[in-house]
């Protein structure tokens, strides 16, 4: 297995913007038949920061997530620069969308990976119970566990505020979370994801034509370099890591990923190789869906979903934290 030239890049396209800017665009750009809405508001630094979403009714939901991490910016434009593309592609098929284009605003605007605050991890949904009364916000590989249980509390106040507006919602038949990797340089993609890999070949074959797949490497964003994380021989990696990715498959979501350009990535590129992925996950919610054994039908309505639900302890600072949280 290789290993990567790692070490922050710092060279991200669009690296400050401003979210008040930003809020004003994307309420501006979403078009009907979806609506723009505010599900929560935030403060940081004394300020206000509202956590936008967009909805459009459907029979067959896919839910879009991106900004977790301030410093990729990728996920969040592509969101706010395509958003009546993708309604129109979404609606076209019959297909709902639930997106939440800029998870951590303050993130955003100061250009850093999480709030104001320093709240971390905050790509972090689920606790492990790997033997009694011991708990862990991942799995390595081949790891056996008890119980699998929503983080009981003290989670980054967004974290917190999209599991509760999740938990009301429909379980999608796809969920698809954008980032970046500001760690590894070059022009790369990987992706990870749960489910059948078939689905997803397409996707990566048609992004692998814009920039190298990251195959057979160490991916775990300069996290772990010790650590078990990598890419396969594709370019797909399979962590049950406490994520939202992870969090959607739990919940019996049928297709479900976190895509990762690199940040020396030309916008373009990235923007469009996330495009890629947004249609062909809206291709997978119409089409029909296969059977799992044991999941929870698609769309059907959560119970007990979110934050605080289980007292399983939240991920202590300093505590091993992947790329995608």
């Amino acid at each position: 297995m290789r290993r990567v030239r790692r070490g922050q890049t710092g060279i991200v396209s669009n690296s400050r913007v401003l979210f008040g800017d930003y809020a004003a665009r994307w309420t501006a750009s979403v078009p009907a038949p979806a609506e723009s809405f505010t599900y929560a508001t935030v403060i940081e630094a004394g300020r206000q920061f509202p956590l936008l979403g967009l909805r459009l009714p459907g029979p067959r939901t896919v839910v879009v997530t991106a900004g977790f991490h301030g410093d990729e910016k990728s996920g969040p434009l592509t969101l706010l620069d395509h958003a009546a593309e993708i309604v129109a592609y979404a609606a076209a098929r019959g297909v709902g969308l639930q997106i939440y284009p800029c998870v951590n605003p303050s993130g955003f605007e100061a250009h850093t990976r999480y709030n104001l605050s320093g709240e971390r991890p905050n790509n972090d949904f689920l606790r492990y119970e790997i033997s009694p009364g011991v708990w862990r916000g991942e799995l390595r590989t081949g790891q056996a566990f008890s119980e699998v249980a929503p983080v009981g509390g003290g989670g980054p106040k967004e974290t917190v505020a999209l599991a509760r507006q999740l938990a009301t919602g429909p379980v999608p038949v796809a969920a698809l979370d954008l980032h970046q990797d500001n760690f590894i340089h070059g022009h790369w993609f990987y992706a990870y994801v749960f489910g059948d890999l078939a689905a997803y070949r397409p996707l990566l074959a048609r992004s692998g034509g814009l920039v190298p797949v990251l195959r057979s490497s160490i991916v775990d964003s300069g996290q772990d370099p010790d650590g078990d994380v990598f890419a396969d021989s594709e370019g797909f990696i399979v962590s049950h890591d406490g994520s939202i990715t992870d969090k959607f498959q739990r919940d019996g979501v049928t297709y479900t990923a976190a895509i990762e350009t690199t940040t020396e990535t030309p916008a373009p590129i990235a923007a469009e190789i996330n495009l890629i992925w947004i249609r062909g996950f809206i291709d997978l919610a119409a089409a029909p869906a296969p059977a799992v054994a044991g999941a929870r039908p698609a769309q059907e309505t959560r119970q007990n979903g979110g934050i605080g639900v289980n007292p399983a302890p939240s991920k202590e600072i300093g505590e091993h934290v992947r790329g995608t949280e």
